[in-house]
């Protein structure tokens, strides 16, 4: 099987057009972090560690200190395709966080994005 070639891109790269499109939904850098932080468990100066270090989606969440296991409770539909019912772990924690900046640039309260 072939690696997708997203696993190799740099985080840094898309981690900017993440912010875009929440702000232009009128949302915040503040609340992609926070979904970010939400999800791995990379604290802010991690985070930027990070997009720094300009770390590939592989090592990005290879290195998440603590993902959150709320993170299962991630349904519905990115480009087509269920979160839920993809077989491959990385590609699922990249749709996981997908679909929640998706979550976010639709106007969802920040208390349901995080599944509280």
């Amino acid at each position: 099987m072939t690696e997708h070639r997203i696993y190799k891109t740099s985080f840094a790269s898309v981690y900017p057009l993440y912010v875009a499109k929440a702000e232009r939904k009128r949302r915040t850098k503040a609340e992609v972090d926070q979904i970010i932080a939400w999800l791995t468990g990379f604290s802010q100066a991690q985070l930027d560690d990070q997009l720094a270090r300009k770390t590939d989606f592989q090592t990005f969440f290879d290195q998440a200190p603590d993902q959150n296991p709320a993170r299962a409770d991630i349904k519905g539909v990115v480009c087509g395709v269920r979160v839920e019912n993809i077989a491959e772990p990385l590609m699922q924690e990249i749709r996981y966080l997908d679909k929640l900046i998706d979550e976010l640039a639709k106007g969802k309260a920040m208390e349901k994005i995080l599944r509280r």
